[in-house]
């Protein structure tokens, strides 16, 4: 059964029967609504619901200073179908299930894809429409989480251009060089306090930014804590995982996200399996 959502806007899909879990599905910077990707995960037993957290009415046109307070109602909603909670996030959806798991406790999994360890800066403009840069991706209880700036002087090299799109990989790579000391102290997502299960899902081709060296600073820092959490590394996958029954999805705003259509889904299959025994869906038969 299918209920649309409208603070905020998205799709709650339920199963049939009482849920296995219950999943907050947050796509990236692409602000698409996830609504197939929920579809299937309850199909498989999960309360599911995808949202838009930015670009709706009421919120940024971009991806700027998205208050994480927009996440609440449909997690409280959520919570009210299942004591296991989970959120998935790909890329700056990831950088928002981890930043949302490291305070609310009720959160018994994340699944990262294409993860970052560091808060970012924004992709697009406020909700005051102004498109400067330099302003947080987020903000917690009205104030700007703290970031890493990307560099001004970044230009790409040829080889990370082509015909349809640039690979902005080294900008972020750079940038993260370029910082001190301090800011990336203060921008670091706190992962170690995650108490929840992560299951980090890297591409070593990732195009758009570094994603394996963050998954596994991630877990580093996890293990200190004795954390549940599970690393999925493909060293030819890219920036976006494509599961089993999904098509490789078109490029995002003239990103380069590397990978091939091979290896993304040969790290898709390993995703569904690890997601199923994490949320306790059912196998096939």
């Amino acid at each position: 059964m299918e209920h649309r959502l409208s603070e905020p806007a998205g799709l709650l899909v339920e199963p049939d029967g009482e849920p296995r879990c219950a999943v907050l599905v947050l796509s990236g910077s692409s602000g698409r609504l996830e609504a197939d990707r929920a579809r299937l995960l309850a199909s498989h037993g999960a309360a599911a619901a995808a949202i838009t957290y930015f670009g709706g009415p009421g919120q940024p046109a971009g991806l700027c200073e998205v208050a994480l307070e927009t996440f609440a109602p449909v997690l409280d909603l959520l919570a009210q179908r299942s004591e296991h909670l989970a959120v998935w996030g790909a890329s700056k959806g990831a950088e928002a299930a981890l930043l949302l798991a490291a305070s609310d406790e009720r959160i018994r999994t994340v699944i990262a894809v294409a993860p970052t360890a560091y808060v970012w800066p924004n992709t697009g403009p406020g909700v005051d429409g102004d498109e400067r840069p330099g302003r947080s991706s987020w903000t917690r209880r009205g104030q700007p989480l703290p970031f890493l700036p990307l560099v001004k002087d970044w230009q790409p090299s040829d080889a990370e251009r082509s015909e349809t799109g640039v690979a902005v990989r080294g900008w972020y790579e750079a940038s993260l060089t370029a910082a001190s000391q301090e800011q990336v102290h203060a921008a670091t997502i706190a992962v170690e306090d995650i108490q929840a299960q992560v299951v980090l899902v890297a591409g070593g081709d990732d195009r758009v930014w570094p994603s394996v060296p963050f998954a596994k600073e991630i877990g580093q820092r996890r293990a200190g804590r004795d954390f549940p959490t599970v690393l999925l590394i493909d060293e030819a996958a890219g920036h976006r995982v494509v599961l089993p029954g999904e098509a490789p999805g078109a490029g995002d705003g003239g990103l380069l996200r590397g990978g091939s259509p091979q290896a993304d889904g040969r790290l898709g299959v390993r995703l569904w399996d690890v997601t199923r025994r994490v949320l306790e869906l059912p196998s096939p038969g």
